[in-house]
């Protein structure tokens, strides 16, 4: 957020500058000729959840732009690079299934439609260090199923929910992207330059949940499953809130490390981290000045 409130293109207003509102500041302003309320979601989908909802309830806004840093699942991809995911998952949704099931095994509540195989599932056991004759050992932890949210829509009939596990960004927002892939980013931080200048690059999925991914073989997993490339734990809670209130919203977010790590200078979170922020606040400016030029 630094990088975007110190930006000149960002003016505070000079009446009302900020409202404090149950531990959140609501920053209020404009961003070139646009209003705006630029608010911190805080860590992880909790937070971010809360701080969309109270967003929407408090205030009359037209849409969101959720903007930040994240992990990358895409090994074509590098540091500095910035994606806007076309779709949203939360990845953190599971039911374990206990040992003994196997995937032909309804899960507990399957039936009463509250949990689904549908989406697919982690083995563990494919993960195993040691296997015996080329075949992964047995596990006791057996498999984690995917599961998609539940949602009540301002526009639908309360209390009956709605099962969803991507959501999708607005198609006006999205489509507006194509215009960004021509933008001059950050490359370089205290005279440590990336392999080749930074991009944006607009991508199919991103991912969330309650996880720090630092592990190649799940990055490796959410990338070939589910085709995820920016990893982070906040912005499908915060897709999921404006689905649920039928708000238009995109996600745009800053790689700042190869989750797992790979070559020397793609976990490098630490360094590079400030610079993939200003590149995300650097096309977040670019994206509003377009989408109402």
């Amino acid at each position: 957020m630094t990088p975007l409130l110190q930006s000149p293109s960002f003016v505070a207003d000079d009446k009302l500058a900020f409202l404090d509102i149950s531990g959140r500041r609501f920053r209020i302003g404009t961003l070139g000729t646009k209003k705006v309320i630029i608010v911190m979601t805080g860590l992880g989908m909790l937070n971010s959840g809360l701080a969309t909802e109270l967003l929407l309830t408090l205030f009359m806004v037209s849409g969101v732009v959720h903007f930040g840093i994240a992990g990358n699942a895409n090994p074509n991809l590098q540091v500095g690079d910035v994606v806007i995911p076309h779709k949203w998952a939360h990845t953190g949704l599971w039911n374990w299934q206990r040992y003994g099931d196997g995937p032909q095994d309804k899960l507990p509540f399957e039936s009463y439609g509250d949990y689904t195989r549908k989406i697919g599932y982690l083995n563990l056991s494919d993960y195993n260090n040691g296997a015996v004759n080329m075949k992964s050992s047995d596990n006791l932890l057996n498999n984690v199923w995917y599961q998609p949210e539940e949602i009540f829509p301002v526009n639908g009939i309360p209390e009956v929910r709605q099962h969803t596990f991507l959501v999708t960004v607005d198609k006006h927002y999205f489509a507006v992207v194509e215009k960004l892939k021509d933008m001059k980013l950050v490359g370089c931080i205290n005279s440590t330059c990336l392999p080749r200048t930074p991009m944006v690059f607009p991508v199919e999925r991103g991912g969330s949940a309650n996880i720090f991914v630092d592990n190649a073989a799940y990055r490796k997993f959410l990338n070939f499953k589910f085709n995820i490339t920016p990893i982070d734990m906040e912005s499908a809670a915060v897709a999921l809130v404006c689905a649920q209130q039928r708000t238009p919203f995109i996600v745009i977010r800053a790689l700042s490390d190869l989750a797992g790590g790979g070559s020397s200078q793609s976990n490098e979170g630490g360094m590079f981290a400030p610079l993939a922020a200003q590149n995300a606040v650097n096309v977040v400016l670019r994206f509003i000045a377009l989408l109402f030029s």
